[in-house]
C-alpha cells in the first residue's frame, strides 16, 4: 500500500446540521483498503450551491460535510486506487464532485462526467455524515476517496486555492465552448460575470472566438464587468442603463453566433439571451431562475433564426482537464480573480456574504482553507 503518515489520528469537519447551523465535529480517520484513499485538504472553493444549501434555499437532508469542489494532497492510498486514477501518495489533486464506475459506456469512453450509475446522492458535499466514514466533503482537514471517485493531478509547485478555480473554469468551457461549438471567429455573448461567466470568456477567447460581450445588472455588477474587460471582454454591458442587443450589433456588427446565460434568478435574462441570437444561432442556458417563473419573450424567434437552445449541467472530465491547462499555464489568470478566503470559524459569514445576505460585498471567488 502506498502511503505516507498522518498529522493526526482524527480529522475535523464542519457538518451543516440545519440551514445556517455549521458545527465543528472530530471524525476518525479511516483505515483504507486496495481501492480508495484519504486526502489532505488544503482548499475548496465554494459555489452558489454552497451558499444555497447554507441558507436552506436550496432544500436538502441535514447531517452532512459541505463541499465539492475539493484541493490537496493524498496522504494514504491503496495500490489499486493508485494505479486506477494514476496518482499517488504526495500527489496534489482536485477531485471532481460526481463519482465515476467506469464500467458503463460514457465511462468506457472516457467520459466519467457523464456515467449512467451516478446519482446526486453520491456527489461529495452531499452524502450523510453518518454514512461512514462521513468525511465525504471539503469543508474539512480530511476528505475520504471512496472506489468510484474521479482527480486530475497538479503540478506539486501549483498554488492549492487558485487549482480551486477549477470547477468553474471547467464549466467556463464546459458551457462557453463544448456545448456551443465555439470556435475561430465567432461572436460570443455571455449574461451575467459571476465566476463562471468570466470562466467562459477566457475559455470562449482561448478558442478563438473574435468579439465577446459580456452584460451585467446595475451598479453591483460594474466591477466584476470592468474584470470581464481586462480578461478579454471586447464589450461590457450594463444593461439596466443600456439595450444588450443595440450594444453588440453596433460593436460587432451583428447579433451573437452563440450565447452564454449564466445568469441567476434573472428571467428577464433568458428573453435576452433568445433577443441576441444571430440567425442558426447556439444558445446555452446555463443560469437557474430560482423556481417557476413567468418569462415574456418571443418564441418565433427561435422558430424564425434556425436557433439551438441546450441546457448546461455539470462539467464534463475533458472541461476539467481544459481548465487545468488554461490555470496551469497562466492563459486564465487566476491571480487576477477577487476572492476571499476563510476558515472553520468564518466560512459561515463568507457564505452569507456569497448569498447576498452579509456586510460585505460578495466575493467572485470564495474558499475554505483549513489552515485560514
Amino acid at each position: 500500500m502506498t502511503a505516507t503518515a498522518r498529522r493526526t489520528e482524527r480529522a475535523r469537519a464542519l457538518v451543516l446540521e440545519a440551514p445556517r447551523q455549521l458545527v465543528m465535529r472530530e471524525l476518525p480517520i479511516p483505515d483504507v483498503s486496495d481501492d480508495d484513499a484519504v486526502l489532505r485538504v488544503e482548499a475548496c472553493g465554494l459555489c452558489g450551491t454552497d451558499h444555497e444549501l447554507y441558507t436552506g434555499d436550496l432544500p436538502w437532508p441535514p447531517g452532512f460535510v459541505p463541499g465539492h469542489e475539493t484541493v490537496g494532497v493524498i496522504e494514504v492510498i491503496g495500490d489499486g486506487a493508485a494505479e486506477r486514477w494514476g496518482v499517488e501518495a504526495g500527489d496534489r489533486v482536485t477531485v471532481a464532485p460526481r463519482p465515476a464506475c467506469r464500467d458503463c459506456e460514457p465511462c468506457r469512453r472516457g467520459e466519467l462526467a457523464a456515467c449512467t450509475g451516478y446519482t446526486g446522492k453520491e456527489a461529495y458535499g452531499l452524502i450523510p455524515v453518518d454514512q461512514a466514514p462521513g468525511l465525504w466533503g471539503g469543508y474539512a482537514t480530511h476528505h475520504y476517496l471512496g472506489p468510484r471517485s474521479v482527480m486530475h493531478k497538479l503540478p506539486p509547485d501549483f498554488d492549492p486555492v487558485d487549482a480551486a478555480l477549477f470547477n468553474p473554469v471547467g464549466a467556463g468551457v464546459s458551457w462557453g465552448v463544448e456545448i456551443p461549438g465555439t470556435g475561430p471567429g465567432d461572436v460570443v455573448a455571455v449574461l451575467g460575470p459571476g465566476i463562471r461567466g468570466i470562466s467562459a470568456v477566457a475559455a470562449a477567447k482561448a478558442a478563438g472566438a473574435a468579439f465577446v460581450m459580456v452584460t451585467g445588472f446595475g451598479e453591483r455588477d460594474h466591477a466584476r464587468l470592468e474584470l470581464a474587460g481586462r480578461l478579454g471582454a471586447d464589450l461590457t454591458v450594463d444593461v439596466a442603463e443600456q439595450d444588450p442587443i443595440a450594444a453588440l450589433e453596433t460593436a460587432a456588427g451583428g447579433l451573437a453566433d452563440v450565447v452564454v446565460d449564466v445568469t441567476a434568478k434573472a428571467p428577464a435574462a433568458f428573453a435576452q439571451a433568445i433577443g441576441l441570437a444571430a440567425r442558426r444561432g447556439r444558445v446555452v442556458i446555463a443560469g437557474v431562475r430560482g423556481g417557476e417563473v413567468t418569462l415574456t419573450f418571443s418564441p418565433d424567434l427561435i422558430v424564425n433564426r434556425g436557433l439551438r437552445l441546450a441546457g448546461a449541467s455539470g462539467v464534463t472530465t475533458a472541461a476539467h482537464e481544459q481548465a487545468l491547462r488554461l490555470l496551469v499555464e497562466g492563459t486564465f489568470p487566476a491571480a487576477e480573480i477577487p476572492r476571499r478566503t476563510a476558515g472553520f470559524a468564518d466560512v459561515g459569514d463568507l457564505l452569507l456574504d456569497m448569498a447576498g445576505e452579509g456586510p460585505n460585498a460578495p466575493p467572485l471567488h470564495g474558499v475554505f482553507v483549513p489552515d485560514a
